[in-house]
């Protein structure tokens, strides 16, 4: 099909997170201001300096056959499960060409993860060590591969579009959405599921990411522990889970009679070009990835009145998010009602950017805002509107909302939604 700028809508969401195992239970969770976080249990976590963690509410061991878990990373599990309640929610009934309202050929899935099969490659290599060669899994390499996630719901949704996955640390979920939505427009697909997982609760990366001093050691009060924007704050907690939507041309939602959350306006996209982890600290990266999605769509910064903050709860990045923020919407950010849902889920990594844009979007179709938790003494560089302590009611009429994903790496994306 030669190129076309359509207009894409997102009809379906699913998703499998610390606060619940599907997004009801997740976006209950969120607007009840309920932490994720509690305290890892067992000998080999024992001696790590970080001894929280937000686990997934449902196990999805306890949801996935025996069989077909066996085969898959734990990355993948929650992304097939977060993809089946979006693929269920959107409507459709079968896999493509089953179901006859999508062909395969108009199907794409982009499902990314920022370090992918990580837990399958550590505990083959233990396997490997302490029992030998031959006790090896044949199914490691297909499960530890980053595009394992996507590839398998691909499969389970027959997608013969493409399916894709982009690699940018924290900010993988968000970039992936953002490449479906360019699946669409272009015209190569008409339908893709898109979103992001991460499943990396494991000693290694956790005394890693503790090492760095990015993680919060907060061990006494683990429902306290990640807190944007307050002055305590000292690192993120690590999450896991998936978050994925159903993105469709509007023109095929409307043939098909789907029902609509909202649309998804576009992308803004950047590199800080600063240093591997740190954030550049004026936020110069972010502020020009959040003016290439305003010059690149019909945006304007009045209609923004909601926005879900990448906001990991570090002293750094908090900071220069809202500068940056500050420096492209000027006194328009004053009416953005701003949640930082790290505070309540943990920080993803590159689920990050899924499980947030489906908070994003239940925000809009909802028209309230979760509140962001553990904000007891707001850092005084913090100049905007956090929602704190009670969910907020946003306006009616035509309003629209941004989800921010920041990653390792310096890389910088904004994704934008509107009511219909």
């Amino acid at each position: 099909m030669s190129s076309t700028n359509r207009t894409v809508v997102v009809t379906g969401i699913g998703a499998t997170t610390p606060l619940g195992g599907d997004s009801a239970s997740t976006w209950e969770g969120l607007l009840a201001g309920r932490s994720g976080v509690r305290p890892l249990e067992g000998e080999r976590f024992a001696e790590l300096p970080v001894q929280i963690a937000a686990l997934a509410a449902v196990d999805p061991g306890d949801v996935l056959p025996r069989p077909l878990a066996r085969k898959l990373d734990r990355s993948a599990q929650f992304a097939l499960i977060a993809a089946r309640e979006a693929w269920a929610d959107a409507g459709y009934t079968a896999p493509a060409g089953e179901d006859s309202s999508v062909a395969p050929e108009r199907l794409g899935s982009v499902i990314a993860s920022g370090i992918g099969g990580v837990t399958t490659l550590l505990d083959q290599y233990d396997v490997l060590k302490e029992k030998g060669v031959r006790r090896v899994s044949p199914h490691t390499v297909p499960m530890l591969m980053p595009n394992s996630p996507s590839a398998n719901v691909g499969l389970e949704v027959n997608a013969r579009a493409g399916v894709h996955t982009p690699v940018s640390a924290c900010a993988s979920g968000a970039e992936a959405i953002g490449y479906a939505v360019e699946m669409i427009r272009t015209g190569r697909a008409d339908v893709v599921v898109a979103g992001g997982t991460e499943a990396a609760i494991h000693p290694l990366p956790i005394a890693a990411f503790a090492n760095m001093m990015a993680m919060s050691k907060n061990n006494d009060e683990p429902t306290k522990a990640s807190r944007p924007y307050d002055t305590g704050r000292d690192g993120f907690v690590l999450g896991e889970g998936a978050g994925v939507v159903i993105l469709e041309s509007e023109e095929h939602a409307k043939a098909r009679g789907a029902r609509v959350y909202c649309e998804v306006l576009g992308q803004g996209l950047s590199a800080d070009s600063h240093h591997i982890a740190q954030p550049e600290p004026t936020g110069r990266g972010i502020a020009a990835a959040m003016q290439n999605l305003l010059d690149s769509t019909d945006l304007k910064p009045s209609e923004v009145v909601h926005l879900n903050a990448h906001a990991t709860s570090t002293p750094q990045g908090d900071v220069a998010e809202i500068k940056a923020l500050r420096k492209v919407l000027g006194d328009d950010l004053d009416h953005v009602a701003i949640s930082a849902t790290k505070s309540m889920t943990g920080h993803l990594l590159g689920g990050a950017g899924g499980i947030e844009t489906v908070a994003t979007v239940l925000a809009l179709h909802h028209r309230v805002a979760p509140p962001t938790i553990n904000v007891d003494d707001l850092d005084p560089e913090v100049e905007a509107d956090i929602v704190r302590g009670e969910p907020r009611e946003l306006p009616q009429g035509t309003i629209a909302a941004i989800n921010n994903s920041f990653g390792f790496g310096g890389h910088n994306v904004v994704l934008a939604f509107r009511t219909v």
